[in-house]
């Protein structure tokens, strides 16, 4: 029981990165654009945060905020490559990983292995104390709720609303959009900003409430974690949410098991997560067959003139 309870309180903490993450990608996706460059978007991002936070008397709403335009403007810089200058999309988000690891190294040493206080988990009183799922369903923190209700916001932007018909329409087909009068760049544009605003949130709820410290190259992966959560998705909101909930208690049940002391060699459990991707890679290679949810025109640039 004990065990049990645990495992499930810490599960969030671990999850909601890799569901803010998948919800920024998503959006990316559904609109045309492969973004691999996530993991260097939550480098930046948890750096921004941090940095934000120690430098402006502790607020973490700030450092939370400042995390989410970092997130954004990275994201720009990579939209406006291969978005108007149409490089190509996985060599552009592979150098953004690189860039924003090194970006970091270099101008993030004052901020580095320092103690955060971050993000307290409130206690609703009565409910809290249920056994095993209590501290799991209300006693977490804020952002873990906002996250929850950010996958039905997106959920409801791309099925429910004209715009999302447009930015799904843009992925899809972007020459039948074009010719009903879609700006498909302005549209691309958008979601890899809208999309790089939740990475970025990832990025800095990782630092700010995961681990309550920056450390270089913190992510540890997770940007790669949250690119195959997608895929397992099919691209769907509400089936991130679920995948990540997987993912993130994968992560957690690691640390109770080492506390617990269970004869279980450690370097077997730090690659658990990294194996859980292959297979889940594996999984949707055989069960989507070559990709057949995917947005029609994932990673490819889209030129006017080429309209036929």
């Amino acid at each position: 029981m004990e065990f049990a309870t645990f495992w499930l309180a810490a599960t969030p903490l671990f999850a909601v990165p890799l569901i803010a993450a998948a919800l920024g990608l998503i959006l990316n996706e559904r609109a045309g654009v492969l973004n691999l460059g996530c993991e260097g978007i939550m480098l930046c991002s948890a750096l921004a945060a941090t940095a934000a936070y120690l430098e402006t008397g502790q607020s973490v709403a700030l450092g939370l905020v400042v995390a989410i335009i970092a997130g954004a403007v990275v994201a720009l810089g990579f939209g406006i490559f291969v978005v108007i200058l149409r490089t190509n999309q996985v060599v552009t988000g592979i150098t953004v990983v690189f860039l924003g690891s090194g970006l970091t190294g270099l101008i993030g040493v004052p901020w580095t292995n320092v103690a955060l206080g971050g993000l307290q988990p409130i206690h609703i009183p009565g409910l809290t104390g249920i056994p095993v799922i209590g501290r799991f369903l209300f006693g977490q923190d804020p952002v873990v709720y906002v996250v929850l209700a950010l996958v039905g916001v997106v959920s409801y932007a791309l099925y429910r609303t004209r715009i999302g018909l447009k930015l799904r329409a843009v992925g899809e087909n972007p020459q039948a959009a074009d010719a009903d009068g879609v700006n498909v760049e302005a549209y691309r544009l958008f979601a890899v900003m809208a999309g790089g605003a939740l990475i970025g949130l990832a990025g800095g709820y990782l630092a700010l409430a995961s681990a309550k410290i920056f450390v270089f190259d913190m992510t540890q992966g997770r940007g790669w974690i949250a690119v195959a959560l997608v895929i397992f998705a099919r691209w769907m909101p509400w089936r991130a949410l679920l995948g990540g909930l997987l993912f993130g208690g994968i992560e957690a049940v690691i640390p109770r098991i080492k506390a617990e002391g269970l004869p279980i060699p450690q370097y077997f459990l730090e690659m658990a997560p990294y194996a859980v991707t292959l297979f889940v890679l594996i999984y949707a290679a055989i069960r989507l067959r070559a990709g057949q949810d995917a947005p029609k025109a994932l990673g490819v640039p889209y030129v006017r003139q080429d309209r036929r």
